[in-house]
């Protein structure tokens, strides 16, 4: 057999889905000497060594075996705990589900809800880990674009609303938004609640980013506007959530959905035939990540908003750059006036200066005159990277 037939044997989904724009040009840059990393969107800091500690005692005490798929009802527990804390009402354990990464989190509730044929709504610029797994799954992705003006990010309802048909099974809600920080008001979270109860839709939550707010202030509340705020119990609501961004967790890909208990037996079979769960002693670090990681999470939106201020600062030095200050997550999406091919464009600014971003065209419609910034990094790399960029777009 011709070696180069095989990939006519695969899937036309999955044969045919391009490799992320992100990762493209992370590999691009990835080994050049000097590069200064602001492609992906993780921080430059290493998880803390407490819940490092949580781990490795849970393993040397023999917590290695196979263990509850709907995750171990501590961490059940001291995620409904957590949720009432930082929301300020009560969450109950059964509506908590342990997932290997919230990427999986997405895989599983797109299993759940949408099959080939059927349609998913939802803002664009978006990160493109969820067009993705829609279309692997036959699933279409129906993006809406955003507009940036005045110095904002603005979703348009009556568009997104128009653009639900006969085979929409879902709006996607992704606020606190990578990659543009657009964070939803209060107001747009309600009436998309209204709309798709009205028409029997599911909306999924992804508030990923949520403690990453830099808003006007909300009271007591310690996260942006949120779906939590205004949903009744047993709504077609869903949210999807991860350890990797509060608790500098990236590479332990442990995560978590909230969801209506009656789909209950549902995702903890989807869990099982996907993954039979997560590690117990990953768990364990988890409980103590929620419990103990609070001062941890606020160092690390401060840290953020005090980034967020000095790249706003440094780009607004040049002329060519325009963006909307982000109010939430810990990405800045600017464009450079005369770029439009920003693929190009950012392995020449790898190439040329060394400085690594992601290109606007991984986001989908409306971001393709765009580059993402990641500003979740040190100080001194930042700086670093606007003293090489700004003065070369200028020459």
């Amino acid at each position: 057999m011709n070696p180069e037939t095989h990939l006519d044997g695969l899937r036309r989904q999955a044969r045919d889905e391009p490799e992320s724009g992100i990762v493209e040009i992370f590999n691009y840059g990835r080994n050049r000497d000097g590069i200064i990393p602001l492609w992906v969107g993780e921080g430059n800091l290493a998880t803390p060594g407490f819940i490092c500690d949580a781990a490795r005692d849970s393993m040397l005490a023999g917590e290695t075996f196979y263990t509850y798929q709907r995750g171990i009802p501590p961490l059940r527990e001291a995620l409904a705990r957590y949720h009432e804390r930082i929301h300020g009402r009560g969450f109950d354990p059964e509506n908590f589900f342990v997932t290997q990464s919230g990427m999986q989190a997405i895989q599983l509730v797109i299993q759940a809800i949408a099959g080939n044929g059927d349609e998913v709504v939802m803002p664009s610029p978006a990160w493109p880990n969820y067009p993705a797994p829609l279309r692997l799954h036959g699933v279409g992705p129906v993006a809406v674009p955003m507009t940036m003006d005045e110095g904002r990010w603005h979703l348009d309802l009556d568009r997104l609303f128009d653009a639900c048909t006969g085979r929409t099974r879902a709006i996607f809600i992704n606020s606190p938004g990578n990659p543009t920080g657009w964070t939803a008001s209060c107001e747009e979270i309600l009436a998309i609640r209204d709309f798709a109860r009205e028409r029997g839709l599911w909306v999924v939550g992804d508030e990923v980013y949520s403690r990453f707010y830099y808003g006007p202030p909300r009271g007591s509340r310690m996260v942006a506007p949120s779906l939590h705020e205004i949903c009744e119990p047993g709504e077609r609501i869903i949210w999807i959530d991860t350890f990797s961004k509060n608790w500098a967790m990236t590479g332990w890909r442990i995560g978590w959905i909230i969801a209506p208990k009656e789909l209950g037996q549902v995702l903890e079979n989807l869990i099982q035939y996907n993954t039979s769960g997560v590690a117990q002693f990953m768990q364990r670090a988890g409980i103590v990540a929620l419990e103990q990681g609070e001062a941890f999470v606020q160092e690390q939106v401060a840290r953020a908003r005090r980034s967020r201020d000095r790249v706003a600062a440094a780009l607004s030095g040049s002329p060519r750059v325009s963006f909307a200050l982000p109010q939430g997550a810990f990405y800045l999406f600017f464009r450079v006036e005369g770029e439009t091919d920003t693929r190009a464009f950012a392995k020449r600014i790898v190439d040329e200066i060394a400085v690594g971003f992601a290109p606007g065209t991984a986001f989908g419609p409306g971001g393709e005159e765009f580059l993402r910034l990641c500003f979740a990094r040190s100080q001194e790399s930042l700086e670093a990277a606007m003293e090489r960029f700004v003065p070369w777009l200028e020459k």
